[in-house]
């Protein structure tokens, strides 16, 4: 059964935990300007929310690489950044609606979240379950659905 990351803004308190286990996980340092998630902060709202690549099913970034470097991996559903087969062109980082691939200047590659083979740190380090990995089946879409079933959408006859 297919896992995925489920993020919960409410519950994160923006200590950067996720960035920091994330950036060790892959370059063996703490240092979250290499994380593969990323912490965002909305002043005015006074809130901060992780985010990193939802692994769409239909991904356009392995669609739009030219040389074929973002592969599915079939075990986790991740959709993963070959760094030997990768070129640095970038054309999947302008391909992602929502901006979770980057370039690595140091290595002229780009990363993205890859499940951390099915052990995600981020969640694992998240100290309040603002990030946890459940089954992929358990999505926001299912909650979204079964609250648009409850909501009264009828419009009012005049």
């Amino acid at each position: 059964m297919l896992k995925s990351l489920h993020i919960d803004p409410m519950k994160c308190t923006g200590c950067l935990q996720c960035e920091m286990a994330c950036s060790y996980e892959h370059h063996g340092v703490i240092n979250p300007s290499k994380s593969r998630i990323k912490v965002f902060s909305f002043e005015h709202e006074g809130r901060k929310v992780p985010y990193t690549c939802t692994q769409c099913s239909d991904a356009w970034c392995m669609h739009a690489c030219p040389v074929e470097a973002i592969t599915l991996d079939a075990a986790t559903g991740a959709k993963v950044v070959s760094e030997s087969v990768c070129v640095g062109c970038k054309v999947c980082t302008i391909a992602c609606p929502f901006g979770t691939i980057n370039y690595v200047s140091d290595s002229g590659k780009v990363q993205k979240c890859d499940l951390c083979g099915d052990n995600p740190a981020c969640a694992t380090a998240c100290p309040t379950g603002a990030i946890t990995y459940v089954d992929a089946d358990w999505t926001g879409l299912d909650k979204m659905r079964q609250w648009a079933a409850k909501a009264n959408t009828a419009v009012a006859a005049d």
